[in-house]
């Protein structure tokens, strides 16, 4: 296989380069119109998505708004409802303890009335 000359081949290569700018340059110049629409329409679009994002913002300080007075009525709604509610008297530890008391006294009394008037002391007897 015989080697092609550099010099030949660089030659080519400018040649293709130099035909491929001529054909750019050969093309009429109407894309530069479809670059103007294109860019208007862009403008129109960006124009639409900010009047969007205003309206998108101006809603949620809407609501924003309404949310946090909802917030503060509850808050007051929550304050008079727990001025009105009377405190426990025991609180759950407290119940339980006096329950355990309870059960313990009604135990002895029982135990009590159990035995009867017996005034010996039984033993087992082995």
């Amino acid at each position: 296989m015989r080697s092609i000359p550099l010099s030949l081949l660089v030659t080519l290569l400018l040649s293709c380069a130099s035909l491929q700018a001529e054909e750019e340059l050969a093309q009429p110049q109407a894309p530069a119109a479809s670059v103007d629409n294109q860019r208007q329409e862009l403008e129109q679009r960006l124009a639409q998505s900010e009047q969007l994002r205003n309206e998108q913002q101006e809603s949620s300080t809407v609501q924003l708004q309404r949310l946090r007075q909802e917030n503060q009525r509850l808050r007051v709604q929550l304050k008079e409802s727990q001025a009105q509610s009377q405190p426990r008297l025991l609180s759950e530890e407290q119940t339980w303890f006096a329950l355990g008391a309870a059960l313990s006294l009604v135990s002895v009394v029982f135990g009590a009335l159990l035995r009867g008037r017996r005034k010996t002391r039984r033993e087992w007897i082995n």
